[in-house]
């Protein structure tokens, strides 16, 4: 399959330039069957981003612009009254896709945001009671935009840790810069991005993935990182269990990229920032010394030593 994974970021960088290591984290997390959160200013290419990896994929995307005026309903969907059947009817939400874009996710209210959680977690939505699966596979990218906090809903750390990992795209270099200008003189590249894995195959690597050997050496080595974590003076709340076990399934899915089947302690160390700086709380005293949480994990990275695998 490690073909068709070359193939699938072939056709996204044909409308994504300069970014390879960002398509293959967001390619990585999804074969880790998790969900993106992109934390950029606007206009670096989030949503351009999002729309290429859901066709190169050949999957549904579904999009909602969150707004203050977003209600859980327009996310989840709701009954309606059919009077000549006098039943209720489920109406599909936003979420009934296989790939979901919940732009600006910070700029609506609290309560939007949480009903995003069940799904996330779960794979299915309940409207009055009754559930409904959403289609699979399925995959949430959520972006905010860290500038311009007027209206914004800062997201619950439960909803925080939904997230296989947060990634930031930032400013193309030069070179980049002018083949973005180049594509785009005459024609939008997104049109040319052509589906090259079937939905089947996607939920077949995925299974791929789960399979993956891990020695019980990697698993220590994992726990080690994150007690690390919670035991950092300059960290208030460390890396969860929940957080752990992002950091096995990312190594697995990294390793798979890679056209392995087992995971190396370089796996861990490859995945392990973003899989884990949004799920560190600094403390006061962090503040007090000007440390930055992408820099303590690093830090947390090379004190522990990585287990030496027969």
């Amino acid at each position: 399959m490690k073909e068709k994974i070359e193939l699938v970021q072939r056709e996204i960088k044909k409308a994504v330039s300069g970014k390879d290591e960002v398509i293959e984290q967001v390619l990585t997390a999804i074969l880790a069957s998790g969900h993106i959160l992109l934390e950029d200013i606007p206009g670096v290419g989030k949503t351009t981003l999002a729309l290429s990896i859901s066709k190169a994929l050949g999957l549904k995307f579904g999009r909602v612009q969150f707004t203050p005026d977003v209600v859980p309903s327009d996310i989840t969907g709701f009954s309606i009254y059919d009077k000549a059947s006098q039943t209720f009817s489920y109406k599909d939400g936003a979420v009934m896709t296989n790939f979901f874009l919940a732009d600006e996710i910070n700029r609506t209210s609290s309560k939007t945001q949480s009903a995003l959680l069940q799904v996330m977690q779960e794979g299915v939505v309940t409207v009055d009671g009754v559930s409904h699966k959403v289609p699979q596979p399925f995959i949430v990218m959520a972006t905010q935009n860290p500038v311009g906090t007027a209206g914004t809903q800062m997201l619950p750390e439960a909803q925080l840790d939904r997230f296989m990992i947060k990634i930031s795209m930032g400013y193309p270099d030069a070179e980049a810069q002018v083949e973005i200008l180049k594509q785009r003189e005459k024609t939008d590249p997104i049109d040319s991005i052509q589906a090259v894995v079937t939905e089947e195959e996607i939920i077949a690597m995925k299974e791929e993935v789960k399979n993956l050997f891990v020695d019980e050496k990697i698993y220590r080595y994992i726990t080690s990182l994150c007690e690390a974590s919670r035991n950092n003076e300059y960290i208030r709340l460390g890396i969860s269990p929940r957080g752990a076990l992002s950091i096995a399934n990312m190594a697995k899915a990294n390793a798979y990229m890679e056209g392995r089947d087992f995971v190396t302690p370089e796996d861990v160390k490859k995945i392990f920032p973003a899989s884990t700086r949004h799920r560190i709380i600094l403390s006061t005293k962090a503040g007090a010394k000007e440390r930055e949480g992408d820099s303590l994990l690093l830090e947390i990275l090379e004190s522990i030593n990585a287990p030496k695998l027969n």
